[in-house]
């Protein structure tokens, strides 16, 4: 691409980025909210509003309708396990097969189903903060903020609890897929999970068909078997899928969450008063540091973008984590405000492929950390945390505290 004034060049692996990458986009936002990301060979929109409506455009998608990627890494052989789970994901379908999929297991995450969890969320974390060590340092990622989302999700699905850290170590290594500049090693990694969780997914669901039990995978199997709505391939994917982004990214956004809260001093019950008060605080801190900073589109007919014109095939860059900091669009974005007027944020993505599991995401956030503050509500910061080198993910490394 000829050089352009709005090509800019800022490694997503920069320390001070990876530390703190609001700076990155406050720039932007005095600059240029369209601009050229060198080190992603791609368009980004920054703003808001843009991002708000690209999210909801249908002249965008998330499926590759040209076969191959358009820069193409050369051999992919060593990714056949992982590409063959991916191609029959969810996540990357248009309508209709995305339709239908969704269909399928929309009704287990709907606001009104997930609501019945809210009871079994408080117990999880109430036993979890029972447990936590008294007078001592301890890490809330392993210790609170991981079993709550991974038991449920494992739960809801009909899948072995006790086969978290299996579950655990497959997702990770996934999710480093979706991380920039990515080693061989990375990917053969990557591979080698998708393997191993699509024949553990296989050999469950085999065992699973004629239990009778009251789950989604049940249900899902029960679809697949009348021949008609669900592959094979289909059935793995979704399982993958639910599994990774049910415990992953809230996860990341618990401990964001309780970093924050922290951060601002006094008692922290306070932001969990009430249940209006608790949904107001979750929803701000999605909103002032999301889990998700990048989601990637392709473009089906020509955008204009402003300052440039996508062309089909191209791919664009949706940068959540800028837009919910967006100055023009939130009155002092760079504050932690809960209850704010203008609270519109876009961490769970909008349009066709907004998040499924926001309802379950959100009542986990509330319960849990209702639980954690009012038990321990002198919890406080042995050390600043810091947030782990995996942009476009963004969770800390480790949350210590006393």
């Amino acid at each position: 691409m000829t050089p352009h004034a709005l090509s800019i060049s800022q490694n997503p692996k920069d320390p001070d980025f990876v530390q703190d990458p609001y700076n990155f986009y406050a720039e932007m936002h005095r600059s240029s909210s369209v601009f050229f990301w060198q080190e992603y060979g791609m368009w980004c929109a920054a703003g808001y509003d843009q991002v708000n409506a690209l999210l909801r455009d249908r002249r965008l998608g998330r499926e590759n309708r040209w076969g191959a990627p358009l820069n193409p890494v050369e051999g992919r052989g060593h990714l056949t396990d992982f590409d063959r789970i991916e191609s029959a994901s969810l996540l990357e379908r248009e309508p209709p097969v995305h339709t239908r999929l969704r269909t399928l297991v929309n009704r287990a995450f709907v606001s009104r189903s997930v609501e019945r969890l809210r009871p079994r969320i408080s117990q999880l974390a109430q036993e979890l903060v029972d447990a936590l060590p008294a007078g001592q340092p301890v890490d809330l990622l392993p210790a609170f903020a991981t079993p709550i989302p991974l038991t449920v999700i494992c739960e809801l699905l009909g899948v072995p609890v006790e086969r978290g850290n299996d579950l655990l170590n497959w997702s990770h290594a996934m999710c480093e897929m979706y991380v920039p500049h990515r080693s061989r090693e990375t990917e053969e990694r990557a591979n080698r999970a998708a393997a191993e969780f699509g024949a553990f997914l296989m050999a469950h669901i085999e065992g699973h068909r004629h239990n009778g039990a009251d789950d989604l995978l049940s249900a899902l199997i029960a679809v697949r078997d009348t021949g008609e709505k669900l592959s094979d391939d289909e059935l793995i994917s979704t399982c993958v899928l639910l599994l990774n982004a049910g415990h992953e990214a809230t996860v990341h956004q618990t401990g964001n969450a309780v970093k924050t809260i922290l951060e601002q001093g006094g008692d922290p019950r306070r932001f969990f008063e009430t249940p209006d008060r608790a949904a107001a605080t979750i929803e701000e801190t999605l909103r002032y540091d999301a889990p998700l900073h990048m989601f990637t589109r392709y473009a089906y007919e020509e955008i204009d973008l402003g300052p440039v014109t996508l062309k089909p095939g191209e791919q664009v860059a949706l940068l959540l984590g800028a837009a919910n900091r967006d100055p023009s669009a939130f009155d002092g974005p760079h504050e932690f405000r809960p209850g704010r007027a203008d609270q519109k944020n876009v961490s769970f993505g909008a349009g066709l492929h907004f998040c499924i599991g926001a309802p379950l995401a959100r009542l986990e956030l509330q319960q849990s950390l209702g639980v954690l503050f009012e038990q321990r509500p002198d919890l406080t910061l042995q050390a600043p945390p810091r947030y782990r080198d995996s942009y476009h993910f963004h969770g800390l490394e480790s949350l210590m505290v006393d």
